[in-house]
């Protein structure tokens, strides 16, 4: 294996999405193989207790590293190995044939989370073509129905999660609202990202600021009414995984969504993941109603359509140095 050659595209790798952009993955570098873990440290206990997000996103690491090294001519394939104790989901190891995939390296580079204004949705043959990526997994994609009763329960998963202390205290760890914050170029949700002009973050960041004095007045209430995504256009696609999902299926389940982003990014379509209706257990319940499915399957929620103005670029802690790639570190602080 060309240990070297890949390290060079790691920093590539890392355009991978995560949940908060935490940018959980760590590569250890071995002779022939490269073994995938995660960090406990960027990780999201309140938020994500079950560590769903978490393998996911490994999943979707996982999926990006052998798309990136089939573009470059690498011959890697995936040896699945989950080791909670360990830290590890895995090994990236010599293979006879590059992967087959579709993709290529512009696609992981091109693609966006787009939390801004969406034309349209995703059309028929989008639908299709996406639910055609799941079903070969054991899974199925389906548009939610009932734009209303959506607006209700999203509202509801908001006030459900800003009422949560510990969740609120992560977030905050996590928002890049100040453009001076040593890490607003590192990882994070940034305010750009978020689509938040300079007032609105202020806002945010003050309210925030403010919450355990402000969460017993109904600020988690007012937080959740302070947005409404579905007005910024788009339709919603629920992906529904196949049944009794362990956590390994979980992480190869990751591998099968990044495939479905990069599908809709290649129709021009990009995906705003909404991941408290499944997060809040009541809003997941009320989801499988209306999709007439196990609430359990439902793995992950997000509106799609056609950007009416380019993303932003999320931030990424690697950077090419020499060749090769570095970590960016710093210190810790409310952004």
């Amino acid at each position: 294996m060309d240990v070297a050659a890949f390290r060079a595209l790691e920093p590539l790798c890392w355009r991978a999405p995560s949940a908060h952009n935490t940018q959980p993955w760590r590569l250890r570098y071995e002779r022939w193989a490269v073994t995938v873990g995660w960090d406990p440290a960027d990780t999201l206990p309140a938020g994500d207790p079950t560590g769903r997000d978490l393998r996911l996103s490994l999943g979707a690491f996982v999926e990006t590293c052998l798309i990136v090294a089939a573009d470059a001519g690498l011959r890697l394939d995936w040896a699945a190995d989950h080791d909670e104790s360990d830290r590890r989901v895995g090994r990236l190891r010599p293979a006879r044939q590059p992967y087959r995939t579709p993709f290529r390296a512009a696609d992981v580079r091109d693609r966006r989370t787009h939390r801004g204004r969406l034309t349209g949705g995703a059309d028929a043959d989008v639908v299709a073509a996406v639910d055609a990526v799941v079903r070969r997994a054991g899974g199925a994609a389906r548009v939610v129905p009932a734009a209303g009763r959506l607006r209700a329960l999203l509202r509801t998963a908001d006030r459900q999660v800003y009422a949560e202390p510990a969740v609120v205290a992560e977030l905050r760890r996590w928002l890049r609202l100040d453009r001076a914050c040593p890490r607003y170029r590192t990882d994070g949700l940034s305010d750009r990202c978020l689509g938040l002009g300079r007032a609105a973050a202020t806002g945010l960041r003050a309210a925030l600021a403010a919450y355990p004095a402000l969460r017993p007045l109904g600020l988690p209430r007012l937080l959740a009414a302070g947005d409404d995504p579905l007005a910024r256009g788009g339709s919603v696609l629920a992906l529904i995984a196949p049944p009794d999902l362990d956590a390994a299926g979980q992480v190869e389940f990751g591998r099968v969504l990044m495939r479905t982003w990069l599908t809709l990014h290649r129709a021009g379509l990009a995906a705003h993941p909404l991941s408290q209706l499944v997060d809040v257990a009541a809003t997941r319940d009320a989801l499988g109603t209306l999709l007439d499915v196990a609430p359990e399957r439902i793995v992950h929620v997000a509106r799609v359509g056609r950007p009416a103005a380019p993303a932003p670029r999320s931030a990424r802690r690697v950077e090419r140095a020499g060749g090769g790639a570095r970590t960016r570190t710093a210190a810790v602080r409310v952004g």
